[in-house]
């Protein structure tokens, strides 16, 4: 079997590149603090986007897709779900609402991820929720012209348990302890979960489910207005890649595990530096007109009318088209498109 060791990692020598992603990230972290005491309430508005956009996000990597109008119904509950897809969306709502509000009760054990995973099925009729794998699974990606690959063989159905269990007390002991940097240790645990696969179903947004809650206890707390599920999904192609680098060995205990932690990492620094990005628009009290134009500027490229929104949150939607109208009919911006596929590019 598999053995573990954490409390090892601390001997490794990490490059530059990481040990630059981890001081970025502190002091990202440092300046959100301090934002979080400035605008309170302001700032409270990126909390319900970033929830809607995690659980789109988590669930469309998996092919689990609905409207954007019944997501957010969904996930304001205001509706109830119509089909299997939509059962699994509120799943992944109730299961990232407890770790919004119990995360630091939330311990981290076997047996309250099982938990977890049984909320995440408790609107289907799964009587594999809550459990681990009963047959062995496959890591495999969906490439973009369209054939799948098998990118890893995970950790037999009879072992899971055992070793779920000991990757939990391994994290639990060099955190406790203080033995091993949390940035290091969060991205080590997530690609051994990946590796043990230890569900049926739902190992993808388990794991996306368990790195916010480890980020929150260990005192990080971007994803909370800032989407990690939605950054994590636009560079799909670089997590797959990442996680086939990562694994080669890891039944040896042979892996190296530094293309996986660099690409959590990168996930982690690029969501606080969107989070610094939409509080320097919320914190000065601007007319709409202009909160739209400094959203504008920070878009690189096309951009379209919801990522406004996104930046300007305290703005709603009829002052947002009315501010991108102005600047379309003054020459600042160029709308292309039409209807859903609408955007904008800057002309100055």
């Amino acid at each position: 079997m598999r053995v573990f060791n954490y409390s090892a990692i601390r001997n490794q020598k990490w490059d530059s590149e990481i040990v630059g992603y981890i001081a970025a990230i502190y002091k990202e972290a440092g300046k959100q603090e301090l934002y979080l005491k400035q605008r309170p309430y302001e700032l409270e508005k990126l909390v319900e986007i970033a929830k809607i956009q995690s659980t789109e996000a988590s669930n469309a990597i998996e092919g689990i897709v609905t409207t954007k109008t019944r997501i957010k119904q969904l996930v304001e509950n205001k509706t109830t779900p119509r089909n299997r897809n939509e059962e699994e969306i509120v799943g992944y709502r109730d299961a990232l609402s407890m770790i919004h509000e119990n995360f630091d009760t939330f311990p981290i054990t076997k047996n309250y991820i099982l938990q977890l995973h049984k909320i995440l099925y408790s609107h289907l009729n799964n009587p594999l929720g809550g459990h681990t794998k009963n047959v062995q699974n496959y890591i495999s990606a969906i490439f973009p012209d369209g054939h799948s690959e098998i990118l890893f063989t995970p950790l037999d159905p009879l072992q899971t348990p055992e070793v779920l269990d000991r990757i939990c007390e391994e994290y639990n002991k060099v955190i406790g302890k203080m033995e091993l940097e949390p940035l290091i240790a969060i991205p080590i645990f997530i690609h051994d979960f990946l590796c043990i696969h230890p569900f049926n179903d739902g190992n993808g947004r388990m794991s996306r489910l368990l790195t916010t809650l480890l980020l929150y206890r260990c005192g990080f707390y971007v994803g909370k207005y800032i989407s990690l599920e939605a950054k994590i999904s636009k560079y799909k192609d670089l997590y797959y890649s990442a996680l086939r680098d990562s694994d080669y060995g890891w039944h040896e205990g042979l892996e190296d595990a530094v293309p996986f932690i660099k690409y959590l990492l990168s996930i982690i620094l690029c969501a606080y530096r969107d989070f610094e990005d939409r509080f320097a628009i919320v914190e000065e009290k601007l007319p709409a007109i202009d909160k739209v134009r400094k959203a504008a500027m920070n878009k690189i490229g096309p951009f379209t009318k919801q990522d406004i929104l996104e930046l300007c949150p305290s703005l709603s939607l009829s002052s947002v088209e009315g501010a991108l109208r102005k600047m379309v009919a003054s020459k600042e911006l160029e709308r292309k498109g039409s209807g859903k596929t609408t955007y904008y590019v800057r002309l100055k």
